[in-house]
């Protein structure tokens, strides 16, 4: 494992799934001091559910850790005020998904390749610039580097409190969980001699995302390997297991 989001307690464990302000509160439990721009998250959330859940937070109880891509995307829609309460699992990234591609489409001016778009100076310099950053002590000798969604979030609230439309701080949002993601990528390769990068996890299930990843990655002249016969999300680890389970199953049996 060469990298990873900075772990944050997720109050009511799987719950933070249907429930986006969760996943922003434990984000902000890492900076509390950034209480003001997490304000939006939190608009008609009862003031009771909101008290459990901190003190689930502080006293570490069904609170448990994640560094989930997930997790991220639900916070930052619950920070944009687009989903604060969820239907199902995956419903406010999808929309601030499409509403980060819906304002690079405006911007463009007319339907585009997303992977071309996205890459795009005309366009692209046009949004907010914003940096999912790493921790500067975020990585020890054998210990992996530390991506610290704290300040992106911070700053996609103080923007859109100020005013600013939230597809294009979605757009932006999309780009700087991107622009890391390859920066990281290609590091990993260069020291270890790879020329060849898998994309998996339910988050690649964002077509906006898979394509600012994947055509950054082969702009900078990587094989960029993606899932066809099987989706890219968890679903395949079952399919994987039952796979492993019929080969053990097949060598006990001797054939």
């Amino acid at each position: 494992r060469l990298a990873h989001l900075r772990y944050a307690p997720m109050a009511g464990g799987d719950l933070a799934a249907r429930r986006p302000w969760r996943a922003a509160a434990g984000y902000l439990s890492l900076a509390p001091e950034q209480a003001a721009a997490f304000e939006e998250a939190f608009c008609c959330v009862p003031e009771r559910e909101r008290r459990l859940a901190a003190a689930q937070i502080e006293r570490r109880v069904n609170a448990p850790l994640a560094s989930s891509m997930g997790r991220l995307f639900d916070a930052a829609a619950a920070v944009l005020g687009v989903r604060r309460v969820a239907s199902y699992e995956g419903q406010a990234a999808m929309e601030l998904e499409a509403l980060a591609s819906t304002a690079l489409l405006r911007l463009a001016r007319r339907l585009a390749d997303p992977a071309e778009l996205v890459t795009r100076s005309r366009v692209t310099d046009r949004l907010p610039d914003l940096d999912l950053p790493t921790l500067a002590d975020g990585k020890g000798a054998d210990g992996p580097t530390l991506m610290d969604p704290v300040p992106l979030l911070s700053e996609l609230g103080g923007r859109v409190a100020s005013g600013e439309e939230v597809g294009r701080l979605a757009a932006a949002f999309h780009l700087a969980v991107g622009r890391t993601t390859i920066e990281l990528a290609a590091a990993a390769c260069g020291e270890g001699g790879v020329e060849r990068v898998a994309l998996g996890g339910g988050v690649f299930q964002n077509a906006l995302l898979l394509a600012i990843v994947g055509k950054g990655l082969e702009d900078r002249g990587f094989e960029v390997l993606l899932p066809e016969r099987l989706g890219p999300n968890d679903g395949s680890i079952s399919y994987g297991q039952a796979a492993v389970a019929a080969a053990r199953l097949s060598a006990e049996r001797g054939r």
